[in-house]
């Protein structure tokens, strides 16, 4: 009997969205961006992901989200990647704006200024990225894909790979942040090295 035949596979209804019917496993970054106003935007964003193996970066937004206007007007923007200890303040980042367009709880976030784009990041993240805007693919659904060429980039010292610092105890003592959509998160401190096999090039 073949593997297909001993798992019930359940169909799914494409009509539909399909991404609320199983847990996937996602990074949780805060893009930040400058409204037209100078205040900060920082909006958190899970469909993230380096677009390219050179120092490009995108993620998924909707055009009527103000950080896709930004980003549109500006050319600009920067990504902090959270830690799991800040999953309380990326969640505070989603909450919604107030009549007149305001957003009170950015004003209170810990933060800090980029230094090359016109943004800032969330104070105590372990990556932040300075891009600038290359392109933007509209009408996937209603999203669009933003991608950034990246012109900064700085790391903590704690999440920093090094040849003389072996890569489970660093992903043990700087756990990772993982958004498992929809709706929960987890916590990543244990991991294995990926059994690459011999002669193995990306």
């Amino acid at each position: 009997m073949s593997d297909s035949e001993s798992t019930h596979l359940i169909e799914l209804d494409i009509s539909e969205p399909i991404w609320e019917s199983f847990f996937t496993v996602f990074p949780l970054v805060i893009v930040g961006s400058r409204e037209a106003d100078g205040r900060d935007d920082l909006a958190p964003k899970h469909l993230a992901i380096p677009m390219s193996w050179q120092n490009h970066f995108g993620f998924v937004c909707t055009p009527r989200h103000n950080t896709y206007q930004n980003i549109q007007r500006d050319k600009e923007f920067a990504v902090t990647y959270m830690r799991p200890s800040q999953t309380v303040l990326a969640s505070l980042a989603a909450s919604p704006r107030c009549d007149d367009g305001s957003k009170p709880i950015t004003e209170a976030m810990p933060t800090f200024a980029a230094q090359s784009v016109k943004a800032s990041f969330i104070q105590d993240g372990y990556l932040f990225l300075e891009c600038e805007l290359e392109q933007i693919v509209d009408n996937l659904g209603d999203n669009s894909l933003i991608i950034g060429r990246i012109v900064s980039a700085r790391v903590a010292e704690d999440a920093l790979r090094t040849s003389d610092r072996d890569d489970e105890d660093l992903v043990y003592t700087a756990p990772l942040l993982a958004y498992l959509y929809p709706g929960r998160f987890a916590e990543i401190k244990n991991s294995n090295k990926l059994p690459f096999p011999a002669g193995f090039k990306r």
